[in-house]
């Protein structure tokens, strides 16, 4: 099945029958349909960021929303180019730098650069992935 409007997202979303919301969380449509979503329905871009299908062009999007749920979500998401990783790696939420430091695609390159974050949580996630990788 693919998720044919805004509106039908919504309703998905919003049902209380789990069949329905997991519908809303794997299923595809359009990228007019989630574009419709984010831009009529704000208090729905965390659950496309969410959805298993969403496609990276919607992720792009969504990865400068103003809500750092929504941009935390986008981070943890394993499709990400390195292109998005990197711009999520100068996000302004702790919690967003965090989830790019711990993304199974985050590049050496990067998490050297993530040893400088502001963060120290973040510098010692990133020296850890570091040295395990340095170990195998």
């Amino acid at each position: 099945m693919t998720i044919a409007t805004a509106k039908e997202f919504v309703a998905l979303r919003a049902s209380e029958d789990l069949t329905e919301q997991r519908r809303a969380s794997h299923e595809e449509a359009e990228d007019g349909v989630w574009e419709e979503v984010i831009a009529s329905y704000p208090d729905m871009r965390f659950w496309v960021a969410q959805n298993k299908t969403v496609p990276l062009e919607i992720l792009r999007i969504l990865a400068k929303d103003d809500d750092p749920r929504v941009r935390d979500m986008v981070a943890r998401k394993r499709k990400l180019s390195a292109e998005l990783l990197e711009t999520l790696a100068n996000d302004s939420s702790d919690s967003v730098r965090m989830a790019v430091v711990r993304h199974p695609r985050a590049s050496e390159v990067l998490l050297r650069r993530l040893l400088e974050d502001p963060w120290a949580e973040v510098r010692k996630v990133a020296l850890s992935r570091l040295a395990e990788s340095e170990a195998s």
